[in-house]
């Protein structure tokens, strides 16, 4: 058994396409096209046709693409767009550059996405969106979401950036809102071998309006109807995603099976995360909680297992936020669990050997 194991292994995951994944970049470099071409095209169908959109878009990478949805529909300056306390930095930095404001509010304990309820009480007259976050790969409850969004008319940006696949009622996930941002950093589910990401929406105006201003505002080259950025997926990143999007179900079937190995062994031991009946987790992390997080954390070192935490301050106690989205006490779950979750390894390379040996370890410190 090798180790010590990682929390996450994106070398793994290219040594085990090396030969198709390196013959589709020399293809790219032979051909001398490597912005805009065909492998961007194909990919944007086939990633389409897999998540269940009508269009997708490639772009440089998630918080690019969610800035992207929301300057496509004109979410900015003086709009409200609701939003977890507990996400990724990314999706609050996207709302603050397209000039929107973020409304925190508080998770679901067990989830660890948006509470609906929660989300209900923040709609003000300046709300423009709701933007739900299925962390972790656990959709977020769209069944409430979704009503509460189209009663006040407002926009669902739903935030996938790690979530590719994962189902909610049997329907894949960022193909229910209004636009759907994916991230494809190197150690998502579906990871290019750098940056990119794209966007993706069912409605034919507000796809193309996403290119329009994905690239400069053009309609026509070098002539700028709408105020745009540039953001972009190259074609090298597109050729590595297409080869890796071809394993991406069976992949996502082994992060199941190892999800569902720690759950039954450490159940009882500590906190494990929770599946929502009628949703598909695609366990871009495990996450489990423990009151003794730190020291767990370093007895697992000692051991040569890596984990990481996702994330340590709920985003209304980082320093660049703190006192102006909220402030201690404002998202108590949120805040708790912050200071209890440990994310641990897992990645569908993980042997079996290496999948015993973290839960052998584990169930060692409570013996």
């Amino acid at each position: 058994m090798q180790l010590p194991i990682p929390q996450a292994n994106p070398k793994a995951a290219y040594a085990n396409l090396r030969a198709e994944i390196d013959s589709a970049v020399h293809h790219v470099l032979d051909s001398g096209w490597y912005l805009q071409g065909e492998q961007v095209s194909a990919f944007e169908a086939e990633f389409a046709a897999w998540t269940h959109l009508k269009h997708v878009i490639g772009v440089g990478n998630g918080t690019d693409a969610l800035e992207l949805a929301l300057r496509a529909l004109r979410i900015g300056v003086g709009a409200e767009v609701i939003v977890p306390a507990h996400t990724a930095t990314a999706t609050i930095a996207a709302i603050e550059l397209a000039g929107a404001t973020p409304v925190l509010v508080d998770i679901d304990p067990a989830l660890y996405t948006i509470d609906p309820e929660k989300a209900a009480r923040a709609i003000t007259n300046r709300t423009r969106a709701i933007m739900p976050v299925h962390l972790y790969g656990h959709p977020a409850a769209l069944d409430s979401l979704l009503p509460l969004a189209q009663a006040h008319q407002l926009a669902v940006i739903e935030d996938c950036a790690q979530a590719h696949g994962a189902r909610f009622q049997g329907t894949r996930v960022g193909s229910m809102g209004t636009a759907a941002a994916f991230s494809f950093y190197p150690t998502k589910n579906l990871g290019a071998l750098g940056d990119g990401g794209a966007v993706g929406c069912q409605d034919s105006a507000l796809a193309e309006q996403m290119r329009v201003v994905a690239q400069y505002g053009w309609r026509q080259r070098y002539i700028s109807d709408d105020v745009g950025m540039n953001t972009r997926l190259d074609e090298l990143q597109a050729a590595v995603l297409r080869c890796k999007l071809r394993v991406l179900d069976a992949a996502t079937e082994r992060r199941r099976a190892i999800a569902a190995r720690y759950t039954q062994a450490l159940a009882g031991h500590v906190v494990t995360p929770r599946e929502q009946l009628g949703c598909e987790h695609v366990y871009h992390l495990y996450v489990i909680r423990s009151a003794q997080r730190d020291s767990l954390r370093h007895y697992l070192n000692e051991h040569q297992i890596a984990t990481a935490v996702h994330y340590p301050l709920p985003i209304h106690l980082q320093p660049a936020y703190r006192g102006r989205l909220g402030d201690l006490g404002d998202f108590p779950q949120a805040e708790r669990a912050c200071s209890e979750i440990i994310s641990l390894p897992l990645y569908p390379e993980m042997t079996d050997d290496q999948v015993d040996y973290v839960i052998e370890t584990l169930l060692a410190r409570d013996a």
